[in-house]
């Protein structure tokens, strides 16, 4: 036995050292030991296998998709609909996945026996193994408005884990605009994963619009600041429950520091308000003001030169925003490829369309009444008329439409909620361009010369060898062109029709006697001073009682200065 057993051992020790090069180490079947190994691997394979099935049964993707589960989207309980979708978001599995965009898409439907079915083109395939199915009477099954969000939120929640980072922006963009606490975990996942500085920041807010009422006091903290930090008005409704009070009187939110962090959200976005609205009041008094001066200022130039009050000076804008719709509709008909340029042929139109206007009128009618104010008023008045039934008898009473050209077209944002139309803006570059040059012909031309002279004293520049009549023609037709660029501008930003310009009239008198007579600078600042206080005080008064105020601190103003902002200099024979 011994022997046998010696005889044995070498034989032992050869296996173990042949298997162990390779290495594996197992003993011959020989062997007295060979009870104990086998043993140790049955138990091993046992405890590997009892470790997966408890594996599957307590992990979170353990319940796959079945077919009671999908049942109940097609009945009509849209509160068992709506737990039925949140099956299907919590097993975010790949038939769960192909159910919601099947939903998302209107391509789910339900048999007469209940069953519910996906539609697959002409066929329908079963949501739970993807086979094709036969389905009688299939008809497809109606989703309200709330389970149709969530079904495109949850979409979006499954892609913040997508490998596309434009994917994960996209989702992210997208349950922004409408958070969901339901999403609370996909959202939690996926930002302990997320890499990227931009995303992870706004996984951070995502997060914080769901975890505003978690149960532990320090997440609502966080999340509070976090939303409070974005200064974002459209998270005002989310910060305004938690300051609330209930019937009771107690607050909603019970922890005294998530109030007082909300409370600060609160008041920062209000101030942010504020701030916007007070740029974009002052912006439309701006622009408001730029269509003012384009009217005012070749009023200015008239009434400062020749002492006139043209009643008919806001036709002048009305002959200006029919000469650019006409302008646009001959471009329209003749050169459709140009249509977007349009306005660059319009401008030199309005212009020479009301100037050729304003030199009839000057030259048939007002050069026969200088000097008689009152019968200067009533028949410009009288000719106002006449150019309105005119108008209304050429193009019809109704108002006429001028489109904006595409680069005119929007805006841009510069503050939340503060968005500047693009035509408001280039009115404004072309009011400052008008007014750029006027000032040039006033000031570096002889025409400009004689204007300014014949203003200051007539007598003394005809004495002198100006021709104060031609003066006054070639000034008034300025001044009437100047017009006509305001009613090009004004086409720009509302409907054109007869009576146009008895909208401004007004407004462009009051701006020239408060500026000064005769002075550009100071029609400049009466113009958009009068086009800001009004937009200021409207919002409290109304658009009525703001002319109503703006023309009585007009009159209290002229009371203790009668010569305006700006005088004359120089010595005048007329005083």
């Amino acid at each position: 036995m011994h022997g046998k057993s010696a005889r044995g051992a070498p034989h032992v020790q050869a296996c173990v050292r042949r298997d162990t090069r390779r290495g594996l180490r197992t003993f011959p079947a020989t062997s007295s030991a060979d009870t104990m190994p086998r043993l140790s691997r049955s138990c091993l394979n046992g405890l590997c296998a009892l470790m997966l099935l408890a594996g599957i049964a307590f992990s979170p993707f353990a319940s796959a998709l079945s077919a009671d589960d999908v049942k109940p989207l097609g009945g009509d309980d849209f509160d068992a609909k709506s737990a039925a979708i949140d099956k299907l978001i919590a097993n975010h599995d790949a038939p769960s996945l192909t159910v919601l965009k099947a939903l998302s898409e209107d391509n789910v439907a339900a048999t007469d026996a209940g069953d519910v079915v996906l539609i697959d083109g002409d066929a329908y395939k079963d949501p739970v193994t993807g086979q094709p199915v036969k389905a009688d009477n299939a008809q497809p099954i109606t989703l309200n408005n709330l389970l149709r969000a969530r079904v495109a939120g949850a979409l979006s929640a499954l892609q913040l884990s997508s490998p596309d980072i434009e994917a994960r922006r996209a989702a992210i963009n997208a349950l922004l605009k409408e958070p969901n606490e339901s999403f609370k975990s996909l959202v939690d996942a996926a930002r302990a994963k997320e890499t990227d500085p931009t995303l992870k920041h706004r996984l951070d807010v995502l997060w914080a619009t769901t975890a505003l009422h978690d149960a532990d006091p320090a997440k609502r903290l966080e999340a509070v600041q976090l939303v409070a930090a974005r200064h974002d008005l459209e998270m005002n409704e989310l910060l305004l429950p938690i300051v609330a009070k209930k019937a009771d009187g107690t607050f909603a939110e019970p922890d005294e520091n998530v109030r007082a962090a909300a409370q600060a959200g609160l008041d920062a976005l209000a101030s942010i308000r504020v701030r916007g609205q007070l740029v974009s009041t002052i912006f439309a008094g701006v622009s408001l003001g730029s269509v003012l001066l384009l009217a005012a200022l070749g009023l200015a130039i008239t009434y400062g030169l020749i002492g006139v009050i043209n009643m008919a000076h806001g036709e002048f804008l009305m002959i200006g925003a029919y000469a650019t719709y006409a302008t646009q509709t001959v471009v329209a008909r003749y050169a459709p490829s140009l249509i977007d340029w349009y306005p660059v042929f319009a401008v030199p139109a309005a212009f020479i369309a009301a100037g050729i206007v304003g030199v009839v009128l000057e030259r048939l009618v007002l050069r026969h009444l200088y000097g008689r104010p009152l019968e200067t008023l009533l028949t410009t008045f009288g000719v106002s008329l006449i150019l309105i039934q005119a108008v209304r008898t050429l193009f019809g009473a109704q108002n006429v439409q001028v489109s904006n050209p595409s680069w005119m077209s929007g805006g841009v944002t510069v503050m939340q909620d503060v968005i500047l139309p693009y035509n408001r803006i280039a009115i404004l570059v072309f009011s400052i361009a008008v007014i750029a040059i006027a000032w040039a012909v006033l000031n570096k031309t002889r025409l400009g010369l004689f204007v300014r002279a014949v203003t200051q004293n007539r007598r003394m520049a005809a004495c002198v060898g100006v021709k104060t009549a031609r003066v006054d023609s070639y000034a008034f037709a300025f001044g009437a062109g100047i017009a006509g660029l305001g009613g090009c501008a004004l086409a720009q930003i509302g409907n054109v029709g007869p009576d146009l310009g008895q909208n401004y009239i007004i407004d462009s008198f009051m701006a020239v006697v408060l500026g000064g007579v005769g002075q550009i600078a100071g029609t400049v600042i009466g113009a958009f001073g009068l086009g800001v206080i009004s937009k200021l005080i409207e919002p409290f008064w109304g658009a009525v009682l703001a002319k109503i105020a703006v023309l009585v601190l007009i009159v209290l103003f002229i009371q203790k200065r009668p010569q305006g902002m700006f005088a004359l200099k120089g010595r005048s024979a007329e005083v």
